[in-house]
């Protein structure tokens, strides 16, 4: 692939002693949306996490638009690295003020750059912008996925990573979401995530990843696995199957 921005070479990785990722190899664009496909446990999430510094991976390597990242922490990933990570679920400070969790958001970067760029941020989520004073909690759970994704935004990160960022979200506000992934990735920034609202989301990904016990078994373009009348046994296991089968 050209313009590789995320690779994984060999990456053996879990949590404790139970290792989720194989000998994982696989290859994201700069640019553009890869999204991670497969049946529960397959190791989507453990991706982002172990890209994300927050596993320790051990054996192979991890590299960012060619730089080793190889056991680098979170935080070094976030500040030097420019990733972002938006987890699965609600990240926020829920009796904290909207802005006040925007400002904690950009705690590295020092205050006053942090509330320099909280207005051009803020610009992208209107509605999250009327509520500054609000409690977090007291946010819709749209509102509440934007603010998180808003925070990530502060540090003008060149890699997001967004894990199934569609749960509990109405279908306008998912809508909302994915075109505000699109205009990133548009803008040069690369987007993995996982997602399972599977079809919305391969129609406005680039390239889509399967695994399967944590090794990758199939790499297409979105388009493509989107037109596949077969695209359901993704997530039920069948996805080495379906790779065989289109080879």
């Amino acid at each position: 692939m050209q313009d590789v921005a995320i690779e994984f070479e060999d990456v053996v990785a879990g949590y404790g002693d139970f290792m989720i990722l194989n000998r994982l190899s696989l290859q994201a664009a700069r640019g553009k949306i890869t999204l991670l496909l497969g049946p529960n446990g397959a190791g989507k999430s453990t991706v982002l996490k172990t890209l994300f510094g927050m596993l320790r991976i051990r054996q192979g390597r991890v590299r960012l638009f060619g730089t080793d990242i190889t056991g680098v922490g979170a935080k070094a990933l976030l500040v030097q690295h420019g990733v972002a990570f938006v987890p699965q679920g609600r990240n926020l400070f829920g009796q904290l003020t909207v802005w006040q969790n925007l400002e904690l958001g950009g705690i590295t970067l020092g205050m006053k750059t942090t509330r320099a760029r909280i207005p051009e941020v803020l610009d992208r989520f209107p509605r999250v912008k009327e509520r500054l004073g609000s409690q977090a909690s007291a946010l819709s759970g749209g509102e509440q996925k934007q603010l998180e994704i808003a925070r990530a935004l502060l540090l003008r990160p060149r890699v997001l990573l967004i894990d199934e960022p569609s749960i509990g979200l109405s279908p306008l506000v998912v809508a909302d979401v994915f075109t505000l992934l699109r205009q990133l990735a548009e803008q040069g920034t690369t987007v993995l995530m996982v997602e399972q609202n599977v079809k919305s989301a391969l129609k406005m990904a680039d390239e889509a990843m399967a695994l399967e016990s944590g090794r990758l078994v199939l790499h297409r373009r979105a388009e493509e696995l989107l037109a596949d009348p077969d695209i359901e046994r993704l997530f039920l296991g069948g996805a080495q199957a379906l790779a065989q089968q289109v080879a």
